[in-house]
């Protein structure tokens, strides 16, 4: 008992709070994209997932990751395993992406469950080379780091978007590490500069995907989600239509609303008033992981609260200019709130990880 009343007294009970409001406001609009149907599977399976992404919060902010740092490479070589098992059997293609993992009814993402591995494996190979970040020999072996995976994720399943957050956590840490900007800039040159050879290797629905946005004629079939997107939360104006009286929702003509649109669902049922409640949860989530990564008491879990920041901060942002019709369509989630087992027993671990960082933070007289 009385370890339970220690873990309690240390533990951020501010993420564990955070975390499980948004969950409930999955919960409901789970609940209402899928109440036409009249089947509860949906809802019964992200209220499961949310269980065990607690018990997953639980159990990993007390693991000593400072001790498993030293073996980040073994954990590195786990993680290319793990994404190379879309290969097998088992692996399966839905929405378009050969990214799922199925066992009988059961499925998973393995590129979800390999960004909180990444974003261990980066910290602690970041924390070895801190003191010699900026040069360029170092550079080179952080970036095959990162692009051995991306090219993995590329390859196995063709999901963009998920390459796209597994750099743009990449990129979070090395700002968190101290990278000179020298080198940012140089790396938007090269990106600029690799632009026109990257566009001849898109596929032509990529290609497609992003110049609807300036020109919806071009491909009315791939604008469709966007524009059912943008209509759904223009018609929840301030308050919203009201809960499980969204036209849009109800009568199944917003595409994956409980997934990549479920902001756009929430705007239609709840209005103005209710994405902006969405976006305040998250947006205090992301501050307080930003917190936690400042008061790390060492370099390692300051860079791992870091990535988790990131990416909270990189899904979110996307996911709702996606809603909005100012981004690509990239299958990318909102954190906590889109439906998903993976993703959200992914975010409730990488939030224990936080925790734990929490839990062993700098002395105030030591903090930066």
């Amino acid at each position: 008992m009385r370890a339970v009343f220690h873990y309690w007294k240390n533990t951020d009970l501010y993420l564990l709070l955070l975390a499980i409001l948004c969950s409930c406001g999955s919960l409901a609009l789970v609940y209402s994209t899928t109440f036409s149907s009249g089947s509860l599977t949906r809802f019964k399976v992200q209220l499961g997932a949310i269980l065990l992404g607690i018990a997953c919060f639980i159990i990993v902010s007390i693991v000593d990751l400072e001790g498993m740092a030293r073996y980040w490479k073994w954990f590195y070589a786990l993680n290319v395993i793990l994404q190379l098992t879309l290969y097998t059997p088992f692996g399966y293609s839905e929405g378009g992406n050969h990214s799922w993992l199925r066992f009988g009814s059961i499925g998973i993402q393995p590129a979800e469950i390999g960004k909180v591995i990444f974003i261990c494996t980066f910290a602690a190979h970041l924390a070895s080379v801190f003191d010699r970040l900026n040069h360029w020999r170092t550079l080179i072996p952080l970036g095959l780091h990162l692009g051995i995976m991306v090219g993995i994720i590329m390859v196995s399943s063709d999901d963009a978007g998920m390459a796209l957050a597994y750099i743009a956590i990449a990129v979070i840490m090395l700002f968190a590490a101290g990278l000179s900007l020298k080198w940012f800039a140089g790396g938007l040159v090269l990106i600029v500069a690799a632009i026109p050879f990257i566009w001849r290797m898109m596929n032509s629905y990529q290609v497609s995907r992003i110049l609807v946005l300036f020109d919806p004629s071009i491909d009315r079939d791939t604008y469709y989600q966007t524009l059912q997107s943008k209509i759904a939360l223009g018609a929840g104006q301030l308050t919203g239509r009201g809960f499980l009286h969204g036209d849009q929702v109800q009568y199944g003509i917003l595409p994956t609303s409980s997934t990549d649109f479920v902001f756009s669902s929430a705007g239609e049922e709840f209005g103005f008033v209710g994405c902006a409640l969405i976006l305040t949860l998250l947006c205090l989530l992301i501050l307080r992981l930003f917190y936690v990564s400042y008061t790390g008491a060492t370099t390692f879990s300051t860079l791992v609260a870091s990535g988790i920041a990131g990416m909270f901060l990189f899904q979110t942002f996307i996911n709702v200019f996606m809603c909005l019709g100012m981004f690509p369509v990239i299958g990318l989630t909102l954190p906590l709130f889109s439906y998903g087992g993976s993703s959200v027993v992914t975010m409730y671990t990488a939030l224990g990880l936080a925790a734990g960082v929490r839990m062993r933070e700098k002395p105030s007289w030591l903090q930066r």
